[in-house]
């Protein structure tokens, strides 16, 4: 879709399509929403949570940002609207999975490895400030300067990790966690080769999620 005219129009086939269609569904959908899963995604247009892994309306609770970063505890802001969803999807939705999905060629990230492209965008630059522990981690690696890929990959990877990590630095949420009804995935979509990754704490590696279909 190129234009706003297309996105109007967008909706009437979507209106055609489905609502008029699944009347049953959407009209359920009118007096509440039950989501079992929170998605903590990056804004990128290509990596829609949703459509890769097909859910229908309803199915999950999600929100964006940039690069998929979650604040800490003691660097979330008052407000703060990452850490507002999530207090409403865990507290108010009681939802039993919370997955940060990152993915490859991530804009958020490449600022993240070089600051000069976003020295003049302090919204961009202050959000980063929240990955880098990542760049801290990949000054203790043996990724080459001059390997752009294998330093991207390393840093969108970790900032996922990052993120789980930060989420557990909330007790209302670590608390859950401990009692087992809250449960939290770290996701990688590589678009290069078309693979969702799953992290394997086993493994401590990001594996493709083709490896664990089936396992509980």
């Amino acid at each position: 879709m190129t234009n706003f005219h297309d996105l109007i129009e967008g909706f009437h086939n979507f209106k055609e399509a489905h609502l008029e269609r699944d009347r049953e569904f959407f009209d359920a959908l009118k007096h509440g929403q039950n989501p079992r899963t929170l998605v903590i995604a990056c804004c990128d247009s290509r990596v829609d949570p949703a459509i890769l892994m097909g859910c229908r309306p309803g199915d999950l609770f999600v929100v964006r940002n940039v690069a998929a970063l979650v604040p800490a505890e003691d660097q979330s802001a008052a407000p703060d609207a990452v850490m507002a969803a999530v207090e409403y999807g865990v507290k108010h939705l009681a939802v039993e999975h919370i997955i940060v999905m990152g993915h490859s060629n991530c804009g958020g990230i490449h600022g993240l490895l070089n600051p000069v492209e976003v020295k003049n965008e302090s919204y961009i630059r202050g959000w980063l400030c929240l990955a880098h522990p990542v760049l801290d981690e990949l000054a203790h690696t043996d990724i080459p300067e001059d390997d752009h890929h294998g330093r991207s990959r390393h840093c969108e990877e970790a900032a996922i990790l990052l993120s789980i990590e930060n989420l557990l630095s909330y007790g209302w949420l670590h608390d859950r966690v401990e009692a087992g009804t809250l449960k939290l995935h770290a996701l990688y979509y590589d678009m290069h080769d078309g693979n969702l990754c799953v992290w394997d704490a086993e493994k401590e590696d990001f594996v493709p999620s083709a490896a664990i279909v089936g396992k509980a």
